[in-house]
């Protein structure tokens, strides 16, 4: 079961969130308020905690309220780490990808005003001694169409085929943001300080989401696809010996991009660039390789696959 930042207030408030299609009385009634499901980064642990927001042109920004640095809250750590979270807002219910946004300065304050639901007893303020801004920006984390993206996916070679196609784009994604950073400061002219040397926490947060979710296609062709394929073509050792090769290869350039990626800024823009560009050499490489031998082995395997015999409503239900 998922934590609670303030149980029990949240833990009842999530519940009449969800009984009542996102709509709360109370101290609460009238606001516009989600539900943000985190991922402690040492337990992997989901936080569920509820939050005001704002909407921002086609992303939602939270809003929350932190009291100094050290003590900011747990949800805004697990972000930090797990970039990728879960949004329930009325109905709907899907993933984003979270960044928090520099120093908003007057007009942070001016949306924990709006956005920030008042406690109880705190006379219409929020309850902390401290009001410091904490605001994300959460961006859809698959976009609706993806270019190149199979019309269907009937075939497990479909769906690999999606997850390749993914892979490629949120990389591609990834580099673009990086290059026009690098840009822009070449760019630079006249008064005013050029883009931080620094990279930004777009770029970070979206990478590291990357990173995550290669890291987890890679454990799973390791772990199931790979020896599911190998009982059906033994002869295919040498080429499953490369593909765990060639992840090995990649998870050593993700090593080093988890590393600089540790602090809430990119300190070393250039190194970042240089293994993100073996990244991208690397995994394309992998991807097209692992298109041409595997993927069409793929090709008359159902997805999603048919439940196992016994199953309720399989073909052993009613025997």
């Amino acid at each position: 079961m998922p934590t609670y930042d303030n149980a029990p207030l949240d833990t009842t408030v999530i519940e009449e969130f969800r009984a009542n299609q996102g709509k709360v009385g109370g101290p609460f009634e009238g606001r516009d308020l989600l539900l943000l499901t985190t991922t402690a980064p040492v337990s992997g642990t989901p936080r569920t905690t509820v939050l005001g927001y704002v909407r921002r042109g086609d992303s939602l920004t939270v809003v929350g309220v932190g009291a100094g640095t050290p003590n900011h809250p747990g949800w805004y750590h697990d972000l930090l780490a797990h970039p990728v979270v879960g949004v329930e807002i009325g109905t709907r219910n899907y993933q984003a990808l979270a960044v928090p946004l520099p120093d908003q300065g007057a007009e942070g304050e001016d949306l924990l005003v709006h956005a920030v639901p008042a406690a109880p007893g705190a006379g219409g303020r929020a309850a902390t001694t401290v009001r410091v801004p904490l605001v994300v920006a959460l961006e859809r984390a698959d976009p609706e169409v993806w270019e190149g993206r199979p019309r269907e996916v009937r075939t497990l070679a479909d769906k690999v085929a999606e997850v390749h196609t993914w892979l490629r784009g949120q990389l591609r994604q990834v580099k673009a943001e990086t290059d026009a950073h690098f840009a822009a400061r070449a760019a630079h002219q006249g008064p005013g300080e050029p883009p931080a040397p620094g990279l930004g926490l777009q770029i970070r947060q979206r990478c590291l989401a990357f990173c995550q979710a290669l890291e987890f296609h890679h454990t799973s062709e390791d772990e199931h696809l790979f020896p599911g394929i190998a009982r059906y073509h033994p002869e295919l050792g040498d080429v499953f010996d490369r593909l765990r090769d060639e992840h090995r290869t990649v998870a050593r350039i993700q090593g080093d991009l988890a590393d600089l990626l540790a602090g809430i800024g990119i300190a070393e823009p250039q190194r970042f660039r240089i293994e993100l560009d073996a990244m991208s050499a690397e995994l394309n490489a992998h991807l097209d390789y692992e298109d041409e031998t595997i993927v069409p082995l793929l090709a008359d395997v159902p997805w999603p696959p048919a439940p196992p015999a016994g199953a309720e409503g399989g073909a052993g239900a009613a025997e």
